[in-house]
């Protein structure tokens, strides 16, 4: 009995053509004219065909490539972010994906370059953390119109034709937190933002959140100061501590990156702490003694392993399989309380 045939000696049956007209018109490539190239790809969507590409390129020693340019700085962050991609990574390095590392000193530091130079390097998709969105758009797009599919993780580049964002959706994350803030502080109350640079699509969506919550759930409330401190620690504790002597009744402040601590150590120097309200933004080992003593009440958790591990996930399997890539993966943002810490991986616990 006749074996039946299956993938592209099928449709070379069905066609009537051979093996390598199949594979010249399912991928694309001369020799062949237009009216067998179209009957080939009708059939092919007859009968469901998806080309394996993981095993063609590890058949003919082609190898998809997937560039990858995110920062170093914060650590606290973005380790946990690279965490995801490098484990998401090894999932598929024995399936014909071969990964290309191009990382940032920190967010919006020489973007650009090392954008141009994972293009130069012939990869069909780029995972990447947008810092200076107006700057890497043009880059983004003419990546977009040569075939390489980027996709934004964590902070977005809204203007551009990437194909894909991922990441707790900005503003959101402000709404939730702005609400949670009116109901640690009382009717009234003047309230702060410290952010990192208005100009990250992330940073601003969060802080334009937090105004509109925090103003329509706390009655008469205001948020007095919004301060850019560009993730730098020292400008971070010394603007703190200016707007703490600028508004003796300050009653919170939302800390909407994971700059917290130099804000934490400026609300000590002050002799503030557990006096006005902190919510911070995600979750590291150093932030655990701050929620012990009090200093912080709550966080945002914008988990970043999982921002990681499924920006890489949906570029391989839109490449490999043709899977859909979506506009946008939006995730739910976690709230760290000091009841619920212990079950976050960052302090220890097994989260994810």
């Amino acid at each position: 009995m006749k074996a039946k045939r299956s993938g592209i000696p099928q449709i070379a049956e069905l066609a009537g053509v051979s093996i390598g007209t199949v594979d010249r018109a399912l991928h694309g490539r001369p020799g062949i004219n237009d009216e067998t190239r179209q009957r080939v790809l009708d059939i092919a969507k007859k009968i469901g065909y998806r080309p394996n590409l993981a095993a063609r390129s590890l058949s003919t020693g082609r190898r998809i490539r997937i560039g990858v340019c995110v920062p170093q700085e914060i650590r606290y962050f973005y380790n946990e972010m690279w965490e995801g991609i490098h484990d998401e990574a090894d999932r598929y390095a024995d399936r014909g994906i071969e990964f290309v590392f191009r990382p940032i000193p920190e967010l919006g530091k020489g973007e650009r370059p090392a954008f141009r130079a994972l293009v130069d390097s012939a990869v069909q998709g780029i995972v990447m953390t947008p810092g200076n969105p107006d700057a890497i758009a043009p880059l983004i797009d003419a990546a977009e119109d040569s075939g390489i599919r980027v996709v934004c993780v964590s902070t977005d580049a809204p203007g551009s034709r990437r194909s894909c964002i991922v990441c707790v959706e900005p503003r959101l994350n402000g709404l939730i937190a702005g609400e949670l803030m009116s109901k640690f502080v009382f009717p009234g109350s003047e309230v702060g933002i410290i952010t990192g640079m208005l100009k990250t699509v992330d940073h601003r969506e969060k802080a334009e959140g937090f105004s509109k919550s925090f103003s329509e759930f706390c009655t008469g409330g205001s948020v007095v100061a919004t301060i850019e401190a560009h993730e730098d620690p020292e400008e971070s504790f010394d603007k703190t501590r200016t707007l703490l002597k600028r508004v003796p009744d300050l009653a919170g402040i939302y800390v909407n990156t994971v700059n917290c601590l130099p804000v934490c150590r400026a609300l000590a120097a002050a002799k503030r702490a557990g006096k006005v309200r902190l919510i911070a933004t995600d979750l590291f080992r150093e932030m655990v003694p701050y929620f012990g003593n009090g200093t912080i009440d709550a966080s945002m958790h914008q988990r970043p392993y999982r921002q990681g591990q499924l920006a890489v996930r949906s570029l391989a399997e839109h490449l490999l399989h043709d899977a859909e890539l979506s506009n946008a993966h939006y995730l739910n943002p976690g709230i760290i309380l000091r009841t619920n810490l212990h079950l976050f991986r960052e302090s220890g616990g097994r989260s994810r």
